[in-house]
């Protein structure tokens, strides 16, 4: 018997509007061509052993049910002292934070509670690729802003940003720490959004899972200060909550994937104002009901770690950022030293290839190394034809074997 043709698109439009993850892709690439994975953004090396024993613990406690929606009582506990602590902002674990899966759900979460059919959200780009699907799925309008690569860092053009806010205008993203570019929002940059944002009545959605992954540089003696960062005393992480004004506008987003090298736990939360909140905890229910319990538990335990912790982490992550970074400058990229974060965006226009996907599956398969194309990183794809992303969050061997094999790439 023959069927009748589908009349219907059995696709919608918003899912045929984006791709799957590229990030996510190469990694599988990586996989694939037996590639050093120097792509996606998790850490090779093991989690710290004692927020591991933290989450047996808890399952062998038999917190293997479901907790409240919005997370166990002493993970949001733990949110509010180490948020007080951090940021010196006080918090109620009542009604001020949600608890999801990831910071990937509590972006979407927020932008879902918050931002209606065609209203515009501003997106610096290049941008962490979750973002612009995020948009779409959340019927907003993207509305772009240039970060461009300067001798002193990627910037925005005040009055290119002043231009894409209106009378729609609901929100603008920032990633501060930002991935991809490395960059620390400065406090004049911060202050400069936060009066847009009054002034246009807008929120504020602010990533701020790397907010502990700050590069601090003293140049030495003859060191040439464009290498590295030519202010420290201005390299420091500024939620936008603590700007006069902001506090009920900003929702922060967080996770423990970053700070704690759990990027496969999940576990992440929504800091906003109460009405906000009341609204991102509807739509997370109805997304996930909720994030892991012993794993909240754990949670608890890693933010509960006192600073040498985080310490001790930058030390580590700009070690190997200074190890990297001189490497791929050999190697032939154009690159600087990132402020923050665990990632370098390079220029690829010594190796003369076409685009950015050329040369990464060029990197790829002949090279042996992974890395993320940057036209993923834009909307308009020709911004990063010439460009790719390389991350460093991983082990000293696994950076040795990278570097190694990039020392046989030839410019042209």
């Amino acid at each position: 018997m023959t069927q009748p043709k589908p009349t219907k698109n059995r696709i919608s439009k918003k899912a045929a509007s984006f791709t799957e993850s590229v990030i996510r892709e190469m990694t599988r690439e990586a996989m694939k061509y037996g590639a050093v994975n120097l792509g996606q953004g998790f850490p090779d090396f093991a989690a710290p052993e004692d927020i591991k024993q933290a989450a047996t613990e808890a399952i062998a406690a038999d917190r293997n049910q479901y907790a409240i929606t919005w997370g166990t009582k002493d993970f949001r506990d733990a949110i509010v002292k180490k948020t007080k602590w951090f940021l010196d902002l006080d918090v109620d674990a009542e009604t001020e934070i949600t608890v999801t899966c990831g910071s990937t759900e509590g972006m979407i979460a927020g932008m879902l509670a918050t931002v209606d059919a065609g209203e515009e959200v501003v997106v610096f780009e290049p941008f962490y690729e979750n973002y612009a699907p995020d948009a779409i799925l959340s019927d907003a309008v993207p509305r772009h802003v240039l970060l461009r690569q300067t001798s002193d860092g990627w910037n925005f053009e005040p009055d290119e940003l002043r231009a894409a806010f209106n009378e729609r205008t609901k929100a603008i993203i920032i990633c501060n720490p930002n991935n991809p570019t490395g960059k620390v929002f400065t406090r004049v940059e911060m202050e400069f959004i936060a009066d847009l944002c009054k002034e246009f009545d807008a929120l504020c959605f602010t990533d701020e899972i790397y907010e502990h992954i700050i590069y601090k540089d003293e140049l030495q003696d003859g060191e040439n200060p464009k290498s590295k960062i030519q202010n420290p005393k201005l390299i420091e992480h500024i939620s936008m909550a603590q700007i006069d004004g902001m506090r009920e506008r900003t929702v922060i987003v967080n996770s423990l994937s970053k700070t704690y090298s759990v990027t496969g736990w999940r576990v992440g939360y929504c800091i906003a104002p109460p009405d906000i909140t009341n609204a991102i905890r509807k739509v997370h229910d109805f997304l996930t009901v909720g994030a892991a319990h012993p794993l909240q538990a754990a949670g608890a335990y890693a933010l509960s770690l006192p600073e040498s912790y985080y310490v001790e982490l930058q030390k580590e992550y700009q070690r190997k950022r200074d190890f990297i970074v001189p490497i791929l400058q050999n190697a032939g990229f154009k690159c600087d030293f990132p402020n923050g974060a665990y990632y370098v965006m390079c220029d690829i226009s010594n190796f003369g290839f076409d685009d950015d996907v050329e040369f990464t599956k060029y990197l790829i398969r002949e090279i042996g190394v992974a890395v993320v194309p940057g036209s993923s990183f834009y909307y308009d794809a020709s911004l990063g034809a010439q460009q790719v992303r390389f991350c460093f969050c991983k082990k000293d061997e696994t950076l040795d074997a990278a570097a190694e094999r990039l020392a046989k790439l030839k410019t042209r």
